[in-house]
């Protein structure tokens, strides 16, 4: 991926996290599955990044925002998200390009990446941390399956529980069909 297409994709992306994204993504793209084995099967593997840059785009307002911008109230005491401490819900609100929610997945996140969110939830904020977070959970929820089936839908359902905002969702991914053309 160039630095140029992810720029020309989020025209309102500050330069230096848009030259982070793209490092990251490079680096990271074979063990999340952005990188193609064979030659032959690059179209799988670019709708595979379009997807998730589009996802991506939507769920951070075009990179903008780590942070979920509500105060994390509406999440106190949802044990499905594995709050049951008092402050939780604030504590551990949606960090990240994709927004990680709940104790139990700040967690994990921290256990299968060494990243002490737990106790540092603030992480998931920086550049570097939010990326990784959006590839732990696009991976750990084997989404490159709908991006596989070009099952966009079902792909939103699975990231936000819904189909929340699936217009610009749509509007992303039709952005990303135009400007992301390598891995």
């Amino acid at each position: 991926m160039k630095a140029q297409e992810l720029k020309d994709l989020i025209k309102g992306a500050p330069w230096e996290k848009v030259f982070d994204f793209v490092k990251v993504m490079n680096e990271k793209a074979e063990e999340y599955g952005f990188k193609p084995p064979y030659a032959y099967q690059n179209a799988q593997y670019l709708r595979r990044l379009r997807y998730f840059c589009a996802q991506v785009a939507h769920e951070s307002c075009g990179l903008l925002y780590t942070k979920e911008l509500a105060s994390g109230k509406a999440y106190e005491g949802r044990k499905d998200l594995g709050n049951t401490e008092k402050g939780d819900g604030v504590r551990f609100k949606g960090r990240g390009y994709i927004q990680i929610t709940g104790r139990a997945n700040y967690a994990a996140l921290a256990k299968d990446l060494k990243i002490d969110c737990v106790n540092h939830p603030e992480l998931l904020e920086q550049p570097r941390y939010a990326l990784l977070s959006a590839l732990w959970f696009w991976k750990k929820n084997s989404l490159n399956k709908y991006a596989d089936r070009d099952a966009y839908t079902e792909l939103t359902k699975r990231i936000n529980g819904g189909t929340n905002g699936l217009p610009d969702r749509l509007e992303w991914l039709r952005k990303a069909n135009k400007y992301i053309n390598t891995l």
